[in-house]
Formats: C-alpha cells, sequence, structure tokens
C-alpha cells in the first residue's frame, strides 16, 4: 500500500502540465510558479496523512479558487490564449476528494454545490443535489437550497418541496419558502405579462379611453403596445379576449397555491400563531404580487381567530391597509388613516386586560411595535402633513403605553 508521500508526490505530478504552460506563456513568474508547487505539495501531505479534517479539504479547494481567479485575470491582462477547464477540472477534484471522504460534513457539499453554480454547469449541480439529498434527505435547508437553484423550472422547483414536505413535514421554514417559491413564481408571471401588455385592466383602460369623446381640434394618434402587435397577429379578437380571461383566473396568478400550502401548514401545525405570522410577513414582502392582498386578508382572519388579543397579530392587522402601496402614491394618506382607525380600535382592545401590572406587558409591546413601525416612514419621502401626524401618533402611543 502506498504511503502518504507517494500519493501526494502521484497527484502533484499531475499538475506539472499545468505549471509548465503557466511558465511557457508567462502567466506567473519562476518564483510564483515555485510556491504554488510547494503550497501544493504541503497540502497533498496534509490531506494524504492520517487524520486529516473537512477544514483542510477546504482549505485547499479555496487556495485553488483563488489561484484560478488570478489566473483569469493575468490571461485577460496579458491576452494569452489558454484553457479555462484545467483549473475548474482541479477544483472539482479536490471537493469531489472531500465530499467522499466526509460525505456527512455539509459545508463541503455546499462549498462544491456553490463553486459549481458560479461555473453555471448546471449537470453537475444537479448531480450533487441529487448525491446531497440522498445522504442528507432530513436537511430542510437542502431541500429549499435544490429548488431555489431550479430557476425558471418551476415544476422542478415544486417538486423539490413537494418531496421535502414529505420527509421534513415538521419544518415550518420549509412551507415557508415553499410559500415564499410560489409568490416569487407569481411575480415573475405578473410581470411578464404586465411587459407583454396582456392585462385584463389595461385591455378596460384602452376601451375607456376610445370610448370618450375625443377633443375636434386636437388630433389623437393611437397607442400601440405588444397587445395590439399580439392581436393583430391573431384572427380573432374574441379568442384574444378569452385567452386574456384564463390567464386572469388561472390559479397560478389568482394566489391559491400559496394559499393552499398555507392552509394545509396552519392543518398540519394546529394553527399555530407565530407560524401563521411568518406567513403573513413572507407574503408582505412579496411586492408587486397581484393576489397579495387577497393572501393577506386570508391569513389575517386567520390570526384574528386564532389570537384576536395577540399584539402580534393587532400590529399586523395596523399594517395591512399600506402593505404593498407606495408613499409617494395618492392614495396611502387614506390608506395609512384607516391604520391609524385600526391602532386605535387595537389599543381599545388590549386597555381592559392591560388594568392589571401582571398583564401590562401587552399593550406595551404593541407601543413598541407600533413605535418601531412608524419611524420606517420618516425616512422616506412623506408629505409634509402626513409627517405630522405620525408625529403626534407616536407622542400618543408613548401616552398610551406609559400610562398602563
Amino acid at each position: 500500500m502506498a504511503g502518504a508521500s507517494d500519493k501526494a508526490r502521484f497527484f502533484q505530478e499531475q499538475s506539472v502540465p499545468e505549471l509548465q504552460e503557466f511558465a511557457r506563456k508567462k502567466i506567473f513568474i519562476k518564483e510564483e510558479i515555485a510556491s504554488i508547487a510547494r503550497k501544493r505539495s504541503n497540502f497533498e501531505h496534509i490531506l494524504n496523512a492520517r487524520g486529516p479534517k473537512p477544514q483542510d479539504y477546504a482549505r485547499y479547494a479555496e487556495y485553488e479558487m483563488n489561484l484560478e481567479s488570478l489566473r483569469r485575470k493575468r490571461v485577460k491582462r496579458l491576452g494569452v490564449k489558454t484553457s479555462n477547464h484545467t483549473g475548474q477540472r482541479r477544483i472539482f477534484f479536490v471537493l469531489d476528494r472531500a465530499t467522499k471522504k466526509f460525505p456527512g460534513d455539509l459545508g463541503l457539499w455546499m462549498q462544491y454545490v456553490t463553486f459549481a453554480q458560479k461555473q453555471k454547469s448546471n449537470k453537475k449541480v444537479s448531480q450533487l443535489l441529487t448525491s446531497v439529498l440522498r445522504l442528507h434527505p432530513t436537511k430542510p435547508e437542502l431541500w429549499v437550497h435544490a429548488a431555489t437553484t431550479r430557476g425558471a423550472d418551476i415544476t422542478g422547483a415544486r417538486s423539490y418541496m413537494q418531496r421535502g414536505l414529505r420527509l421534513c413535514g415538521s419544518s415550518e421554514t420549509l412551507w415557508i419558502e415553499y410559500a415564499r417559491l410560489e409568490m416569487i413564481h407569481i411575480s415573475k408571471i405578473a410581470g411578464r405579462r404586465r411587459i407583454l401588455g396582456l392585462d385584463v385592466e389595461n385591455v378596460e383602460e384602452k376601451s375607456g379611453r376610445n370610448s370618450e369623446d375625443d377633443d375636434e381640434d386636437m388630433i389623437t394618434l393611437p397607442v400601440i403596445t405588444a397587445e395590439d402587435i399580439i392581436s393583430a397577429q391573431r384572427s380573432s379578437d374574441g379568442l384574444e379576449q378569452e385567452v386574456l380571461e384564463k390567464l386572469s383566473t388561472s390559479p397560478a396568478l389568482s394566489g391559491a397555491i400559496p394559499m393552499a400550502i398555507f392552509d394545509a401548514a396552519m392543518k398540519h401545525f394546529k394553527e399555530g400563531n407565530e407560524l401563521c405570522q411568518r406567513f403573513f410577513d413572507t407574503i408582505a414582502e412579496c411586492q408587486k404580487v397581484p393576489c397579495q392582498e387577497n393572501l393577506l386578508s386570508h391569513i389575517m382572519d386567520t390570526l384574528r381567530r386564532i389570537a384576536p388579543e395577540s399584539p402580534g397579530t393587532l400590529i399586523r392587522w395596523i399594517q395591512q391597509p399600506v402593505i404593498g402601496i407606495d408613499v409617494t402614491s395618492p392614495e396611502f394618506p387614506t390608506l395609512f388613516g384607516r391604520s391609524l382607525d385600526r391602532m386605535k380600535e387595537a389599543f381599545e382592545i388590549l386597555t381592559p386586560i392591560s388594568s392589571g401590572s401582571e398583564t401590562a406587558r401587552p399593550i406595551s409591546i404593541l407601543g413598541q411595535h407600533v413605535i418601531a413601525w412608524m419611524l420606517t416612514y420618516q425616512k422616506g419621502d412623506l408629505d409634509t402633513d402626513v409627517c405630522r401626524v405620525i408625529r403626534i401618533a407616536i407622542r400618543k402611543v408613548e401616552s398610551i403605553s406609559g400610562r398602563l
């Protein structure tokens, strides 16, 4: 059986042609090449000795990544032609040895997957994810990572999530990330429809503009959009309208899938209050999604049913009217006024149960949440009157919280 030195020398000899190319094309000077060879020799002796550690492989791979990055920069600066696959293949080889030696180390697997993604080696990424999921099927973060790497392949991403839920159904994070995945998908579809002019609202607005009486002294030019081009290429306007209606009412845009995920999660976890709040926050983070308002209303109905007097429920109920609304939009002041009305009602709900010193904590927690939320709006470009209302509301909340 070969010793550690023999194995180290064997692996080091495999890099001799690469080092010779560095010298021949003057990518590295002689002293640098000697340093590279010495560094690799040290790493190989450590890895082939008795008792190597996962961090030894990680440091070796990191050194090779940095060396490859430097090589690419010098090749670009010098304008020489060289193969870019040699360094990549060497890094893959080091990481492959690492995962075979320590298959239970998730850090090495994720380092391997991350590097393969940076190299845009999709086939390699798929193989690695299959291998690591086979070894660690009960790790929710791996299923989430596998689903998010599918890109535009929503069918494959859903497959990963559903398989993960069968094996890790007790993970709240996996349910949350599944809902987030669907919301991102809906956002992408809605964005594409807006770009292509396929929104039904745009069709109605255009027909409304055409029905209005034009000024006799004005020449109105027709508004040409991508929708008009698509309509011209089709044989029937009725077919176009039918397709648009089907798209607007499809489950992919109506939010039926995220809602089903939420309902299933509530049933599985027996309507947990904290999980419900996490779902609300996740949906609220997804901006410019047409079904956001309906989903938030559905989740809020559940929150107010299972924990109507919880500060977490009440602060989200107060924030709900202005979620997804731009502070510079004309409707923001009206909706913010609705939030202030809800804030007043929320404090009235907590006042009876906060009369004693032992139960004074809920109203103070709600006051802290409300103040922190309002302070975020003072950093934006708000109207002067709205800023004045916010300052008055903050003083009133501080007074209520301090009195009870």
